[in-house]
């Protein structure tokens, strides 16, 4: 057998505990009972993301968007117990026990800066703004791992609309929640807190950037960023800002946190793209969460719609 050392092998090299502790119990079942009841047990064990029964409130009036993808939804147990939130933990398994007692409610989102309706409203009054649509994403994160979900919200540009943002709105900032009582994480500084995203006020009006509330057909659990949060496929996860409690216009671009951390490995744009490698790994392909094999990863992953954003851009430069 053939063992490497953990020196240089980087977090998308490495199976998920989850993953892998049911990976044992598939086999060691599979030499008791035969492969086909193996296979029956790991189906009852993980649940389908369609028929499974969740533990948040369900989303009335849902409507299907023709934006979704037709790939396989990644089962709920993985999306919910393997996440990036380092206002919780570094480790991807934390966040679903630290999270569970997070109070969503009550809730404001301050929305300010260069609009002509500055505005506090709750979140249940943006939820409120749009029917809600089912969009079945690919969601990849710089790492290499991938997922494919039923996110449900719509998008940002519906609210952009409401508060008219000034000839001076060039870029969109999102902050997180700072709370050191209820996010653990945030007492380390492993990074600057708040959290800080953006977007170019392009990127924020296209129709593929989703104002998040809910997954799965129920709210969004708290590990993946209730109650609302981004969700950009095009790009990787650590754009996709959650918790939001400020949405703010502005004339210059926003200094988005992990580009603050490392800006040699994360840029400002951080669209999803196999050309342009991470420093310390390859971008070229991806591993499907639940899955052993990789894939190629997809220019914008796979999106395509919004590749004149970029026109006339390096990609390489602006990456």
């Amino acid at each position: 057998m053939l063992i490497r050392k953990s020196e240089g092998i980087c977090s998308s090299e490495i199976t998920p505990k989850s993953l892998y502790l049911n990976r044992r119990k598939f086999l060691a079942r599979a030499a008791l009972a035969g492969a086909a009841a193996a296979t029956a047990w790991r189906m009852r064990e993980l649940g389908s993301p369609v028929t499974r029964v969740l533990a948040g409130n369900k989303i009335n009036g849902i409507q299907k968007s023709p934006f979704s993808t037709t790939e396989t939804i990644t089962p709920y147990q993985d999306v919910t117990h393997y996440n990036n939130y380092y206002e919780f933990s570094t480790d991807k398994e934390g966040p679903a026990e630290l999270a569970k007692n997070f109070r969503t409610r009550p809730w404001k989102v301050k929305i300010e800066g260069a609009v002509e309706k500055k505005l506090e409203l709750d979140v249940d009054e943006i939820i409120k703004m749009a029917p809600p649509e089912e969009r079945i994403y690919r969601h990849r994160c710089v790492e290499g791992w991938s997922i494919v979900v039923p996110w449900i919200g719509f998008s940002l540009s519906e609210l952009i609309k409401k508060v008219n943002p000034t000839s001076k709105a060039k870029f969109v900032e999102f902050t997180t929640l700072y709370d050191l009582n209820q996010m653990p994480g945030e007492r380390r500084d492993v990074l600057e807190w708040p959290y800080v995203e953006g977007l170019r006020m392009d990127e924020a009006m296209h129709p593929l950037a989703l104002l998040c509330f809910g997954m799965y057909g129920e709210d969004l659990p708290n590990q993946d960023g209730a109650p609302l949060r981004m969700v950009l496929p095009w790009k990787y996860g650590f754009k996709s800002a959650k918790a939001i409690v400020r949405i703010r216009f502005t004339e210059k671009q926003p200094m988005n946190t992990w580009n603050i951390s490392a800006p040699q490995e994360y840029g400002f744009y951080a669209n999803v793209n196999p050309h342009v490698d991470h420093p310390r790994w390859s971008q070229a392909k991806e591993r499907r969460l639940g899955e052993f094999f990789k894939r190629p990863t997809l220019m914008f992953n796979g999106y395509d719609q919004v590749a004149s954003l970029y026109n006339g851009m390096d990609l390489r430069k602006n990456f």
